[in-house]
């Protein structure tokens, strides 16, 4: 796996790494190097020899650089230089779509090279401007909604694929679509279309947009009731389509379950803490009707898993309950 360096003047690469962590899991072969005001070109030069040093793979190493032209991007390229690995490759301009697009390209990738070409233009689309309209010419425009239906005026009843959407990762989350989901386990699932499953968000026009918004680029985000999804599962003109479905609560997952569609496996990985619920982990919070819901769609056959992003290990729900007599 390519190993990677952030380098920056001060903390940011710390922080960055911190929230990096936040969203994509903690990382193996990645080092925040920083520069202090104490601190001369030489010391920052043996601060990166340093850190490449602890990398399992130093022959494919990213630098993720704040600052063209400051003294930690001027030292990472007195490295290059003078190591002479052909793949040690710098970028500048580090910022948190850059980060984690960096983690999940290096899953697949086997150079610096292919992370960079992969990294670079989302980490410049990631710039965007809040109203849309003061958006200057030429920039990255925000994701547009998209429509509820296949691209392209596609006749009732024609079958494309083998006829059956596919559902490629499904998962329990009441924050819905957001930066964990559209980049992460995005970059993990390669989606074709992310599905939002919810009566109330596809009815409120704030919470849509906002979903809509939070897209990753080149995938589409649809936010449906939980009717429409019924209605999808059904269509034969979905049959090439991999999908990412994603549920606010296991009571909307039910209703679609009850309603026809089939889901293998579901991915336990939110369910915020309310009045009433009992903490089970840091990220799940339950009732009794919860449970109850949980049972009912386990014994349709749909088996959970226990995951917030990647890089955690699966935890087995029903365990998890048990500790807190639940189960």
């Amino acid at each position: 796996m390519v190993s990677i360096v952030l380098a920056s003047h001060g903390k940011f690469a710390e922080g960055i790494m911190e929230s990096g962590s936040m969203i994509f899991g903690p990382q193996q072969n990645v080092a925040a190097v920083v520069l202090t005001p104490d601190m001369g070109p030489d010391a920052l030069h043996q601060k990166l020899l340093d850190a490449i040093a602890t990398f399992d793979d130093q022959e494919h190493v990213l630098f993720l650089v704040d600052l063209w032209g400051g003294t930690p991007f001027n030292q990472v390229s007195r490295l290059i230089e003078e190591e002479g690995h052909e793949d040690w490759v710098a970028v500048t301009g580090l910022n948190l779509p850059m980060l984690v697009s960096a983690y999940g390209s290096r899953l697949a990738a086997e150079t610096a090279v292919d992370v960079m070409k992969e990294i670079f233009s989302e980490a410049r689309d990631g710039v965007k401007v809040k109203p849309e309209a003061l958006q200057p010419a030429g920039a990255a425009a925000a994701a547009a909604p998209a429509a509820a239906a296949p691209a392209g005026a596609i006749p009732e009843g024609t079958v494309m694929g083998d006829g059956h959407i596919k559902y490629a990762y499904v998962r329990i989350d009441t924050r819905l679509l957001h930066g964990q989901v559209a980049t992460a386990w995005t970059k993990q699932v390669n989606p074709d279309r992310i599905l939002v499953v919810s009566d109330g968000v596809s009815h409120d026009d704030l919470r849509k947009n906002m979903i809509i918004q939070a897209a990753p680029p080149g995938v589409k985000v649809h936010v449906i009731p939980i009717d429409k999804l019924i209605a999808v599962d059904k269509d034969p003109r979905f049959g090439a389509t991999k999908a990412m479905v994603l549920f606010e609560n296991p009571q909307d997952l039910l209703r679609a379950e009850e309603g026809g569609v089939k889901f293998d496996e579901v991915c336990i990985g939110s369910m915020a803490h309310s009045a009433g619920k009992t903490v089970v982990n840091q990220a799940i919070a339950c009732d009794d009707e919860d449970v109850k819901t949980l049972k009912a769609i386990r014994d349709n056959g749909t088996k959970f898993y226990v995951k917030k992003v990647p890089a955690d290990r699966s935890e087995d729900i029903w365990a998890l309950l048990k500790e807190k007599n639940m189960a």
